[in-house]
């Protein structure tokens, strides 16, 4: 089965830092086939024919022993990284005006709840939620009117790692 892992938090500001080669030199050493990276933020897309809990602790294990830190993992199959980016509306994008995210959920915030627990102002925003992920679409001039700049200082900004819709949409299509 193809499975991409989503690294939360590396190569962030500084912190954290993994190199993607030596990333993807460690999952093949895990036996995982075909593995790619894709950018530098912790996108590795890779076959295995283990269920996805042994994967994600495998990898959260793994990466601390290798790299003396933590990294969260969220482990998506390829059936649902295509259904996530397949909700995400057609015309949603990110160019000059306009900026469209997706943060896809540790289990446990995987809930249409998540939305009511955001401190955003909906009117200047469309955010939605599918299994797995929340995304929105917002003007860029009404970024910071939304407030979706808040969420980083909400412990539930801890629960989701985010990536624009061209990356999401890549790794649906890669997987």
């Amino acid at each position: 089965m193809r499975y991409v892992a989503l690294l939360r938090g590396i190569n962030v500001g500084g912190y954290k830092i993994v190199n993607m080669r030596e990333l993807k030199k460690l999952f093949e050493s895990l036996g995982y086939l075909d593995v790619s990276t894709y950018l530098n933020s912790g996108n590795v897309i890779f076959g295995s024919h283990e269920k996805k809990g042994t994967i994600q602790k495998t990898i959260e294990t793994t990466m601390e022993n290798e790299f003396g830190f933590k990294v969260p993992t969220i482990v998506r199959t390829e059936e649902e990284m295509k259904v996530i980016a397949a909700a995400i509306p057609k015309e949603w994008r990110n160019d000059d005006s306009h900026k469209t995210d997706v943060a896809y959920l540790f289990p446990e915030i995987d809930s249409e709840e998540t939305l009511v627990k955001l401190p955003i102002k909906r009117e200047y925003i469309d955010i939605r939620y599918v299994k797995g992920a929340i995304f929105w679409n917002v003007l860029r001039k009404d970024y910071n009117k939304s407030q979706m700049n808040k969420i980083i200082g909400q412990n539930i900004y801890q629960q989701m790692t985010i990536r624009n819709v061209n990356t999401a949409r890549h790794l649906a299509g890669q997987v």
